[in-house]
């Protein structure tokens, strides 16, 4: 573990959290793929691990190349990843892979590896509103001059988000306001952002359901009247009553590692409800390290941005931060029933491709600016050494 630090950077409490976040997903996805294995691979139960192994490697490499990066070199890519990130959810809507009445991904030629476009344009927007704010902090609370620059593109990807992801639309809309706030835009303005969003959203929902085909409108549509009245006649609870049986049976301990007797009758147990495994696996004590793992992430983050002297760093890392934490609570208050499905994966545990990708950029660019933190302070100890010898 020594040698290990000896060749990366930034904040070592958050290399530690991702490391025990990456344990935990190689056990959970190994535990709760067993079904899957034995209907898609003719029993080969460990084609997933390999498979997730070799995701959460590439992973760990992306996180380590993007960290040795200088973050301010992220604001002048967001530019770029901008424009790249707009026509390529406007193409993944109308030519995307279509799956499960929706249009998120594009799949990749050769390699045969599906990429959902909203990952991408995720970091590319969290960067950019990071960059934006920074730039216009000596007129931040002028209206016309600051503000509606920064929401036009926020409101452009996440409307291009939402026809097809409406949780994902709202997670990184919510995280651009939080980004607003911490870049101290005025109050009532965000709150005019926010009733911007839900009018849209509104408008979106009354215009699909007056069409024909309300498409992913009725998907959601249903989630929300099942999840308020549940009907226990039928099977439209079938996900969230597995789960439910899934986390009390796990009761404090749990049952042991591949234990799980849920993992059998709860779809996408390596996915949308792989808390509900770890739950049943390691009981409420392995459920609330999870949650500890991910509150030590935002808290070291936020120690990171308080040293921070410079606005985009504090930014960018604050909202990177923000989202992969707010994303964990949303999947996690699905798994325990709290909030309808939404299909927002855990990130680092859940399996996964691109998603494990994008959070790994996302954590490399917090690590980026812990790093260059380290550096500083670093430098200015030499010479107040130099000074004190002089």
């Amino acid at each position: 573990m020594k040698k290990f630090f000896t060749y990366t950077k930034g904040d070592w409490v958050i290399w530690i959290v991702v490391i025990l976040l990456s344990l935990f997903s190689l056990l959970a996805v190994y535990s709760s793929t067993g079904t899957l294995s034995y209907r898609m691979q003719g029993g080969n139960t460990e084609y997933y691990l390999f498979k997730h192994s070799a995701i959460v490697f590439v992973g760990f490499l992306i996180i380590f190349g993007t960290h040795l990066i200088p973050y301010t070199y992220y604001s002048r890519i967001s530019q770029i990843a901008l424009w790249v990130a707009a026509p390529m959810l406007g193409f993944t809507l109308i030519f995307g892979s279509h799956i499960n009445e929706a249009s998120r991904w594009i799949t990749l030629p050769v390699i045969n590896l599906t990429f959902q476009t909203s990952d991408f344009a995720k970091v590319a927007l969290i960067m950019f509103i990071a960059r934006s704010l920074s730039r216009k902090q000596d007129n931040i609370k002028d209206f016309k001059s600051a503000f509606l620059p920064i929401i036009a593109p926020v409101l452009l990807i996440t409307l291009l988000i939402l026809p097809a992801n409406l949780s994902t639309a709202a997670v990184l809309f919510t995280t651009c306001m939080f980004i607003m706030f911490i870049g101290r835009v005025k109050v009532k303005y965000i709150l005019l952002l926010f009733l911007t969003g839900i009018l849209c959203v509104f408008m979106f929902i009354g215009i699909a359901l007056l069409s024909k085909n309300t498409g992913r409108v009725g998907t959601w549509k249903a989630r929300i009247e099942n999840f308020i009245h549940p009907n226990a006649d039928d099977d439209s609870n079938y996900q969230s009553d597995q789960a439910q049986i899934s986390i009390s049976s796990g009761k404090l301990l749990g049952k042991g590692p591949g234990n799980s007797t849920q993992r059998n009758f709860l779809p996408h147990a390596y996915s949308d409800y792989i808390y509900a495994i770890i739950t049943e696996e390691y009981g409420l004590f392995g459920a609330s390290i999870i949650v500890i793992l991910y509150l030590i992430l935002f808290y070291r983050t936020t120690i990171i941005v308080r040293r921070s002297p410079r606005a985009f760093a504090t930014l960018v890392a604050v909202g990177c931060s923000f989202s992969l934490v707010f994303q964990a609570m949303i999947n996690m208050a699905v798994a325990v029933h709290i909030f309808p499905v939404t299909g927002q994966p855990l990130p680092f545990i859940s399996m996964g491709g691109t998603s494990i990708w994008f959070s790994s950029i996302g954590l490399g660019i917090i690590l980026s600016v812990s790093r260059d933190i380290e550096s500083e302070q670093s430098k200015e100890s030499e010479i107040s050494q130099k000074l004190a010898n002089a």
